[in-house]
């Protein structure tokens, strides 16, 4: 089995030479991306098919609540203005919440390759320069650099640059630690199964030993936090940081 420098399984190298990048590679992470869209898009198409004006259904309800959360979130912390970016920002909120998630059919998140989120990041970083630039004009930006004092441009520059890498490692930092816990719960538990069931005497012992009870409902229980809780806050935070970046640099 091969393993790329991210971690993820290759699949297939296709042999194909990419400019500056070598063979091209199917990675685990990659088929597993393409899944967690297809989800998506199903069930965006699930919810708006059928839409009515009156007498809806609990379906077009649903869609219904989901748009307003949407509406509201990036309206009130962005304003008005940035309504426009109420598709991007539920695309990522979507995107990054099923990808956490996935791991519950025992599937390896996307979100566990650094990969994924460094190329949110840069999205993300792009955009906050559009917004800078577009705001302050590109000299104005490049000033912003020098102030307060022109000394100080160096760690300006760091620091500028220090926020897609803080975005991209906090999100996946967190989603790793929780797929290596896991991972370390249930070989623990296997263990823990196979010492307590090996203390029974005879071939009942070592056959019951062989078994890894304790892996069936605690690991469960453990979730709860792990993947949904974890998951899905990790989802809204970098949303959340998102579009308090982007808001922040439209003030100029």
């Amino acid at each position: 089995m091969e393993i790329d420098i991210t971690g993820a399984r290759i699949l297939y190298t296709f042999p194909i030479d990419v400019p500056f990048l070598g063979k091209f590679q199917l990675t685990e992470t990659i088929l597993i991306s393409w899944l967690v869209m297809l989800i998506i898009t199903g069930f965006c198409i699930w919810l708006t098919h059928d839409l009515k004006v009156e007498n809806i259904s609990k379906r077009q309800a649903l869609a219904e609540l989901i748009v307003e959360k949407a509406n509201s979130f990036v309206v009130g912390n962005m304003g008005e203005k940035f309504r426009y970016m109420i598709p991007f920002v539920s695309a990522l909120f979507a995107t990054s919440v099923v990808s956490n998630l996935i791991s519950l059919v025992g599937l390896r998140s996307p979100t566990a390759d650094l990969s994924t989120e460094a190329a949110w990041a840069v999205v993300v970083f792009i955009m906050i320069t559009a917004q800078k630039i577009k705001s302050s004009g590109f000299g104005g930006y490049l000033k912003g650099f020098t102030t307060p004092i022109p000394i100080m441009t160096p760690f300006n520059v760091l620091s500028e640059l220090a926020t897609p890498i803080s975005m991209a490692c906090r999100h996946f930092g967190n989603i790793l630690s929780g797929v290596v816990i896991n991972g370390l719960i249930y070989a623990a538990l296997a263990v823990a199964s196979s010492a307590l069931f090996g203390l029974l005497p005879g071939v009942v012992g070592d056959v019951l030993s062989q078994i890894p009870f304790l892996d069936v409902g605690i690991p469960a229980i453990l979730s709860v936090y792990f993947d949904w809780f974890s998951g899905i806050m990790q989802a809204f935070i970098f949303c959340m940081l998102t579009v308090m970046y982007i808001a922040n640099a439209a003030e100029g």
